[in-house]
């Protein structure tokens, strides 16, 4: 579960975590993460100059051979890829990871929230993924 690298990172007590987590936890042993790169359909982050990365896992629960495109709606300003393109399942609850990396573009505009999102899509079945950026305000002269 992606909850305990993220609670640990949250800087709580290992007591406090593991009251959450009803269980005996070490956060010195966990690698801690932050909120964007829980696994979570949607993304919602922050974008400066610097690009970003996420990766997230999906579960095959339709048809046990199927393949899923991406179609991607750009959030203006903002360059988004995703690899692989193509999620190629070969049976039932077969799990497969892929990469989102965000950057913003020279055209964007200085500040603000921007909507976007991804699409899956294969022959029978489409899954959204939405996308909220918050551009951050860069300094210019």
């Amino acid at each position: 579960m992606d909850y305990l690298p993220y609670l640990c990172g949250l800087n709580y007590t290992n007591r406090q975590v593991g009251n959450l987590m009803q269980r005996k936890v070490d956060c010195n042993k966990v690698k801690h993460i932050h909120e964007a790169q829980l696994n979570y359909p949607s993304f919602s982050i922050t974008l400066g100059q610097i690009s970003q990365t996420y990766t997230r896992t999906v579960t095959n629960v339709g048809e046990a051979k199927s393949s899923y495109n991406v179609e991607i709606a750009l959030p203006p300003g903002v360059s988004v890829t995703v690899k692989p393109s193509t999620l190629k399942f070969s049976k039932l609850n077969q799990k497969l990871k892929y990469k989102v990396t965000f950057m913003r573009r020279d055209n964007s505009a200085n500040s603000g929230i921007v909507q976007g999102f991804l699409k899956w899509t294969s022959k029978k079945y489409s899954v959204k993924s939405p996308i909220a950026v918050v551009l951050q305000p860069t300094i210019g002269f």
